[in-house]
């Protein structure tokens, strides 16, 4: 009898160690950021971010909030507040341009906030917890 996949949800560890928290947010980001590819843009990705900031003031209330999970779990990481401030930053720049018709969709496509605040706390995962790092193939 074949095997069914497990959804990616329940594949992510439910721990607090670095390890758990760095799978998990790269997760969010992907989910956010990189969900699909864009046919005809060079390989070009999107993710539920600019999919779902298409619905006026909900949407982007919706991104803003996932996008504020992985600024949570940094926290939790211990990371200094200036990071944290920095990450929240992205996320309010996100949403408060993200929130104007037409011009703010366009913005959702070029600024990646998930992006910006995963390449954050990768920075201070590999610098003070390097065992966490994953060999990208």
């Amino acid at each position: 009898m074949p095997v069914k996949p497990q959804p990616i949800i329940a594949q992510l560890p439910l721990g607090t160690d670095p390890h758990s928290v760095r799978l998990r947010i790269e997760a969010m980001e992907k989910l956010l950021e990189g969900l699909f590819e864009v046919p005809g843009m060079g390989g070009r990705r999107i993710g539920l971010d600019a999919i779902v900031g298409l619905i006026p003031v909900a949407g982007d209330l919706i991104t803003a909030a996932m996008g504020l999970y992985m600024v949570w779990e940094a926290r939790n990481l211990g990371m200094p507040r200036w990071q944290l401030w920095r990450m929240a930053g992205n996320v309010g720049i996100d949403s408060l341009v993200g929130a104007v018709p037409i011009a703010g969709d366009l913005f959702d496509f070029a600024f990646r906030s998930n992006t910006r605040n995963l390449k954050i706390i990768r920075k201070h995962l590999d610098k003070h917890h390097p065992q966490t790092r994953v060999i990208e193939g």
